[in-house]
């Protein structure tokens, strides 16, 4: 049987038509750029462009590169020329939905302070003194002028916590992310002298807990607040809150800065433990620095609670424990010193502009928080 008998088409034919197809398709194909994939190359320059003044502004000594290279350098004992033996403090932190907020209200020029804000907190708990800070921004297409707002809130933060903006990371990711989202996180670096860590070790029974205000949510229990206010209350971004101030005026009030102060209060008192209240509230933050057979006994009623808490708590409506566990409740940092540095550190802090509320005591307990 002949090849044309049995497939109906002969080899040469065959071998002729592969080839006009092939051929078909290469030519009906333009090649294909990075940018066509959805990562557009020269934005990213443009942005490193635009927030490289930004950084520089934020340089402090000890500063050795610029944002740009591979990696930032930093020279510690530039820096620090009084430490002895400086132990390193470092903490990364995000965000969280309070994203959302800013995206939706098209407001991104303090969420970089947000950002700030939860990491140098935190190093700030050990008594260290931020050095430098990076930031990793991703988003799905990169809009160069909306990364330098960011990036601008962030650098004015840095400039507020004494600490550099040397570094940090664009990424643009195409199909990760919703038209117009972005995600952010932070990383810094500080340092204290090894003999001045502040660590817990030595809070005992009988000393005081001093509370720093908070201006309102700062950037934890978002998910709650969003569901509250959206959901429950049918609220819209420029609907009223509270006092006249609408709902994005309240969610995007960004999250206290409280390096200065503190470290101001930490060169004239015997600090004995600090604790950022962050997600988790008092309950989760205060006394977990607390030596074995301490607690804490917090009364509620030395300190003004924001107006965002009461709505959040009649809105949802949202039980005490919850709302305990959740949100900072008005207190956003806490210090503990011994009772007869009371006087000296809260004139210290009021002197700096903060508002100080001696909020309670230590007592004797497994860890826990109690209320009055």
């Amino acid at each position: 049987m002949t090849w044309s008998a049995r497939f109906g088409v002969a080899p040469d034919v065959l071998a002729f038509q592969r080839l006009v197809s092939a051929l078909a398709v290469r030519m009906s194909k333009t090649p294909l750029t990075y940018k066509d994939a959805g990562v557009d190359i020269d934005a990213g320059d443009d942005a490193v462009e635009r927030i490289g003044k930004s950084a520089r502004s934020t340089h402090i000594p000890g500063v050795l590169s610029g944002v740009g290279g591979f990696g930032g350098l930093f020279a510690l004992k530039e820096a620090m020329t009084t430490l002895e033996d400086p132990v390193l403090v470092s903490g990364t932190d995000g965000v969280g939905t309070k994203l959302l907020v800013a995206i939706a209200a098209d407001k991104h020029d303090t969420i970089g302070q947000d950002l700030v804000a939860m990491c140098v907190n935190d190093v700030l708990t050990s008594g260290a003194r931020p050095l430098f800070f990076l930031d990793y921004f991703a988003t799905g297409a990169l809009s160069p002028a909306h990364m330098a707002t960011v990036v601008d809130s962030i650098a004015r933060a840095c400039k507020q916590s004494g600490c550099a903006l040397i570094g940090g990371e664009t990424a643009e990711l195409p199909g990760m992310y919703q038209p117009g989202h972005y995600d952010l996180a932070g990383f810094t670096v500080g340092a204290v002298e090894r003999k001045r860590i502040v660590d817990g070790a030595r809070v005992s029974v009988g000393d005081s807990i001093i509370g720093l205000a908070s201006s309102g949510l700062h950037s934890n229990g978002f998910s709650l607040a969003r569901a509250v206010v959206f959901d429950r209350l049918h609220k819209k971004l420029d609907d009223v809150l509270v006092e006249k101030l609408t709902v994005k005026d309240v969610l995007l009030q960004p999250t206290r800065l409280y390096v200065k102060p503190i470290l101001d209060v930490l060169a004239d008192v015997d600090i004995l433990a600090m604790a950022h209240i962050t997600g988790g509230g008092l309950p989760q933050n205060l006394t977990r620095a607390f030596p074995p057979g301490t607690a804490a006994l917090i009364d509620e009623r030395r300190w003004p609670e924001p107006p965002i808490f009461d709505v959040l708590r009649q809105g949802g409506p949202i039980e005490t424990d919850e709302m305990r566990r959740t949100f900072n409740c008005g207190i956003g940092f806490c210090v503990v010193v011994g009772q007869q540095d009371v006087g000296r550190t809260l004139e210290r802090l009021r002197k700096s502009g903060e508002a100080p509320f001696v909020i309670g005591e230590v007592v004797a307990g497994d860890g826990e928080v109690r209320y009055a």
